[in-house]
């Protein structure tokens, strides 16, 4: 009697977003994780902006690791000696006698200074910041399946910022280009599990409103450490050892002094079947918000017998797989557009400083706008039409850098790149919205790890730009163009709920589709059950 009992307060409780009463016998009132946060912790308080803001600052030293390649594997300015007859400034020194002209801020100002990566070795500088790149495709794969199967996404964090650490300082002590290559991979690898956990973690403890706006603050404390690159580099502009020693350091104070006051996914928790851990986690955020959560108050198991979170994987369906395969190469396109366009500020002509920096409050702008957008227009709207502005202004610098110094070439390219951001910034989101909770962190590595491959490639564009500065924007464009359009096969997220696993949402979304329609996913206004 008890048991019928229990099982119609649990089924009654899931017709709405709040519970029904529990009904005598101590029977427990049982609601998924995001029913509990819509209806009794708060969409989004006072914890959950403490929380988002305390693990959106990963992503300042996330950013500086990424893109410090920009000042360290740069090719400095240059000078003719004094007295040196044989000298006559120029485009290239490359058909110069050697010893006739210096390094403008020393031998020790760049990797391309000190190891001589110019003229016929040219091609060796893009060659660490590829490899980087691919130790983040790597890396996303592993730190992904950790998080979603075994660490937990904080553990995650942890560990990879202490990785992040130990190998950008290793990296100082690199005595040539291929062991620096080497050291930059391990450090890729070594990162790649901040943004993805970040992300996920701040996206998981909010209400499905906030998802699109909580997910942009993550990138604007990117766009804090790209912005800092920069009042980093010139302090340090004669040494790129030091630099890397400087950057090395945050990534291990942020594991002492701030994750310990990082909570775990409460969603993860539930599906990793630890409910009172999960619980004691709302509890808290709940209590931080000024509520009180009722003691009759349960999590619903998500995972049943049919379909174990065991036995489910990325991989084992197929509206799942179709939808991967268009994320991943939706992915690889922009994150060529997106990480080229900032490499490629070398080719520019003006002051890498000043343009790394106009760059980076490029990414600002992005940000409120993504969060503006994302509030109240579909994602694939947002995204498709943010590729495309992308791509008109790579076109447009074709045309526009006829003459050194070109401000207008400066102008449009920092537009596009506003554009490039959006369009990245809101593929995660997206990405975060696509895919179910037990297998969320891991379709989100897939995503970064095409990510890392398109980013990978662009390196070796910026040193080919250094020659053909036109070609390099235009096939920037091409890649901008081609993930525009791959979005069409895709389903709006806009307003979904988070679904906890993989057959839950297949079941959902096919009763929301109806029998031989396309599956889309549901639009609703009221909480979904479990299956």
């Amino acid at each position: 009697m008890d048991n019928e009992m229990e099982e119609l307060v649990v089924h009654g409780s899931r017709e709405g977003a709040l519970p029904a009463e529990p009904r005598g016998g101590g029977a427990k009132t049982e609601l998924s994780v995001d029913e509990i946060i819509e209806g009794h912790v708060g969409a989004l308080g006072r914890s959950q902006i403490l929380q988002v803001f305390l693990v959106s600052l990963a992503w300042i030293f996330d950013s500086q690791g990424t893109l410090i390649t920009i000042f360290a594997d740069a090719q400095p300015a240059w000078r003719c000696k004094a007295h040196a007859a044989a000298c006559s400034p120029g485009p290239s020194m490359c058909h110069l006698a050697p010893g006739s002209w210096e390094w403008v801020d020393g031998e020790k100002s760049s990797t391309v200074a000190e190891w001589g990566l110019i003229c016929d070795r040219k091609f060796r500088a893009g060659i660490p910041a590829s490899v980087f790149f691919l130790g983040s495709l790597f890396g996303s794969a592993v730190h992904g399946r950790l998080a979603d199967k075994h660490l937990g996404r904080k553990k995650t964090v942890l560990l990879s910022c202490l990785l992040t650490a130990v190998t950008g300082f290793v990296t100082s002590l690199s005595p040539n280009v291929w062991v620096y290559a080497l050291l930059r991979f391990s450090n890729g690898f070594a990162r790649s599990g901040i943004g993805i956990c970040c992300l996920v973690l701040a996206t998981e403890a909010v209400g499905r409103k906030w998802r699109g706006q909580v997910g942009q603050y993550g990138f604007f404390f990117f766009t804090v450490g790209f912005l800092s690159l920069p009042a980093i580099a010139y302090p340090t502009r004669t040494s790129w050892r030091t630099m890397y020693r400087v950057t090395s350091l945050l990534p291990l104070a942020y594991s002492v002094v701030v994750l310990p006051f990082v909570f775990e996914s409460p969603r993860w928790l539930a599906v990793r079947g630890r409910t009172k851990e999960a619980m004691d986690v709302l509890t808290r955020l709940a209590k931080l918000n000024g509520k009180t959560l009722s003691p009759e108050l349960a999590i619903a198991n998500p995972v049943t017998p049919s379909a174990g979170e065991g036995k489910e994987s990325l991989w084992s369906a197929r509206w799942a797989i179709k939808r991967m395969l268009l994320m991943m190469l939706t992915g690889f396109g922009i994150g060529f557009l997106y990480y080229g366009v900032q490499l490629n500020v070398e080719n520019l002509d003006f002051n890498i400083y000043f343009t790394v920096a106009v760059n980076a409050l490029m990414e600002i702008p992005a940000v409120f706008l993504g969060s503006v957008l994302l509030a109240f227009a579909d994602r694939r709207l947002v995204f498709s039409s943010s590729s495309f502005a992308a791509a008109a202004s790579c076109v447009a610098c074709i045309f526009l850098g006829r003459t050194k110094g070109s401000w207008p070439q400066l102008t449009v390219e920092a537009i596009g790149f506003m554009a490039a951001s959006l369009a990245f910034d809101v593929l995660y989101i997206y990405c975060v919205e696509l895919f179910p909770t037990n297998v969320r962190n891991l379709a989100v590595s897939v995503l970064r790890q095409s990510l890392m491959l398109g980013a990978a490639i662009a390196p070796q564009l910026v040193v080919l730009g250094r020659v053909t500065p036109k070609l390099s924007f235009l096939i920037f464009a091409c890649f901008a163009l081609f993930s525009a359009s791959l979005t069409i096969w895709l389903p709006e997220t806009r307003n979904t709920p988070l679904y906890e696993t993989m057959a839950q949402q297949e079941k959902e979304e096919k009763q929301a589709a109806g029998p031989g329609t396309e599956t889309e996913l549901p639009k609703r206004d009221s909480p979904l059950p479990d299956a």
